[in-house]
C-alpha cells in the first residue's frame, strides 16, 4: 500500500515536469521534481507487510497453478467423451 502511495506520488511529479511546455517550465535545477525533503528515498516494509505481500503472491501462484489443473482436466475429459462417442 505505502509502495503505490509513493510510486503514484513519483509519477505525478514526473508527469507534471513531463506536461509542461518547454517556455512554461522554470529554468533551473530539478525542473517540475519534487524538493528533496519532499521525496521519500527508503522504503522498508515490516514484517506484517512482507508476510501478506508473500501470502498474496503464493496464493496468487497457486490458484494459477489449480486453474490449469482444472483447464487440462476439462480438456482430459472432452477428449475421452469424444473417443468415446466415436467408438459407438
Amino acid at each position: 500500500m505505502r509502495t503505490t502511495i509513493i510510486t503514484a506520488a513519483v509519477l505525478a511529479a514526473l508527469g507534471a515536469a513531463v506536461a509542461t511546455p518547454a517556455s512554461a517550465a522554470p529554468i533551473g535545477r530539478g525542473a517540475g521534481l519534487a524538493a528533496p525533503a519532499d521525496i521519500v528515498s527508503t522504503v522498508q516494509m515490516d514484517r506484517m507487510e512482507r508476510h501478506m505481500m508473500r501470502h498474496r503472491m503464493e496464493r496468487r501462484m497457486m490458484r494459477r497453478h489449480m486453474e490449469r489443473r482444472m483447464m487440462h482436466r476439462e480438456m482430459r475429459h472432452r477428449m475421452m467423451r469424444r473417443e468415446m462417442m466415436h467408438r459407438m
